[in-house]
């Protein structure tokens, strides 16, 4: 029969055998691994400047809410900071090339009960030299929403929705490629 400080003198061992084990597991095989948002984006660039979005659309103010939309975007999901365009380190720039609105659903009498705004927004993000920071140079996003003026929503809503979606997609393609 083993006595009780045999039992814990291994116990001891054990666990100090597998702390070590752990502890190099934990350093050595998770190489390269990161926490936090601040790896996923270029880390030679610090700071951004979101040039106004221009827009193609006879509706006005797009361009403006879109910018407006991309730079609180930025400073939510990012580690970059938004700056003055004569000190900024890079460049968001984008416009609006199609804005559509059309009947997407319609009652037995073909009056129009639910509709759709369709948008193409053309993003790029260079560096100072002019250089591209996207996979692609320039990125081409298309989105839609569907709204119901009989249930309360307009046109204002569906467009909210699809700038707030623009841009989410804009940072998720500044994110650096694995």
């Amino acid at each position: 029969m083993t006595s009780p400080k045999i039992f814990t003198q291994r116990f001891d061992l054990i666990g100090a055998a597998l702390l070590v084990a752990s502890v190099l597991i934990g350093s050595s095989g998770c190489a390269g691994y990161h926490l936090g948002n601040q790896f996923l984006y270029n880390s030679s660039i610090r700071t951004v400047s979101v040039i106004t979005f221009e827009s193609d659309s006879d509706r006005r103010f797009l361009g403006q809410r879109l910018t407006e939309a991309v730079v609180k975007e930025v400073e939510l999901s990012t580690p970059l900071t938004i700056t003055d365009p004569q000190i900024a380190d890079s460049f968001i720039r984008g416009r609006l090339i199609r804005d559509d609105k059309r009947v997407a659903g319609e009652n037995i009498n073909d009056e129009p009960r639910t509709l759709q705004v369709a948008w193409v927004v053309e993003v790029d993000w260079v560096d100072r030299a002019g250089v591209p920071l996207l996979q692609r140079q320039s990125i081409r996003i298309r989105r839609d929403a569907d709204f119901v003026p009989e249930g309360g929503q307009s046109i204002s809503t569906a467009q909210q929705r699809i700038i707030e979606q623009v841009a989410r997609d804009v940072v998720s393609q500044m994110q650096t490629p694995w």
